[in-house]
């Protein structure tokens, strides 16, 4: 009479001791990874409330304003945080408030369309939302700033040399009476006429379009000054005490005038006697 082998409890019909160990082991896994994205979930509730608060408050004051003021009229070209867009507008990261002062204070920016140079008109933003601009974009990387006392300092400077300066530096490109100048591909240096010591030593400072920056290393404050007092008190106060001035390029525009005005003068009046006689 044979006997029947006993079956070891636990044991399911056609399974094998391996198949249970593995399905432990993947049931393990299951339960490890569960728990793991649980933590990372919880971890991440955690953290992220106060990572949102801190970039929300990362700044205060004239720059939190410039921040609000910039996401509504600037971010469509310059970006978020002032990165840049390609094919519309530069990174303002670094560029300082000095830029911001010349460009927005001169409503150059923002801009009414792409041309070949920024065009001076009415400015868009008030006097105060400039400054928060300027203390916005001077947050993001810094950059050159234009001192307080630049109206201060311009009562001391010395003519002579501020106009020396203004010669070497100045002269090749808004000409010698500042009225400006075309420049190649549509370009050109603008009329000084209606600018202020702020504007004269923001672009000073920031090199705007084609203009190159003067740097401290390049013409030091007091020189700087200098040359705002000259252009203040001689190019715009002096209108040309001799006469119709022909734009004040400078003498040979007037020598030139006078000599082909005069040779036909001269010329007509001859014929004129001749024929009379």
């Amino acid at each position: 009479m044979l006997l029947r082998r006993s079956r070891r409890p636990g044991r399911l019909p056609g399974t094998r001791p391996g198949d249970r160990s593995s399905a432990r082991r993947r049931a393990g896994a299951v339960v490890r990874l569960v728990a793991a994205l649980a933590l990372a979930g919880g971890a991440y509730g955690a953290l992220a409330p106060s990572a949102s608060a801190q970039d929300a408050d990362r700044f205060s004051g004239a720059a939190a304003e410039g921040e609000a003021l910039f996401d509504v009229g600037c971010i469509t070209c310059h970006g978020r945080n002032g990165g840049g867009v390609e094919g519309r507008g530069p990174s303002l990261v670094g560029v300082g408030a000095a830029s911001v002062e010349f460009q927005v204070g001169t409503g150059r920016m923002p801009l009414a369309r792409q041309e070949a140079q920024a065009m001076r008109k009415p400015p868009q933003y008030s006097d105060e939302e400039i400054r928060q601009l300027a203390a916005y974009v001077q947050e993001l990387g810094g950059g050159p700033v234009v001192p307080d006392t630049v109206g201060a300092r311009a009562d001391e400077a010395d003519l002579a040399r501020g106009g020396e300066l203004y010669r070497i530096n100045c002269s090749q490109c808004h000409a010698f009476g500042g009225g400006g100048g075309a420049l190649s591909s549509g370009k050109y240096a603008p009329s000084l006429y209606p600018a202020s010591e702020r504007t004269i030593y923001a672009a000073m400072l920031s090199g705007p379009q084609n203009m190159p920056v003067f740097g401290d290393s390049q013409l030091t404050p007091e020189q700087k000054t200098d040359i705002i007092a000259y252009i203040q008190r001689v190019v715009q106060d002096d209108r040309g005490p001799g006469g119709f001035d022909l734009g004040r390029y400078g003498p040979s525009t007037e020598g030139l005038a006078i000599f082909l005005v005069g040779v036909v003068a001269l010329v007509f009046a001859s014929l004129w006697i001749a024929g009379k006689s």
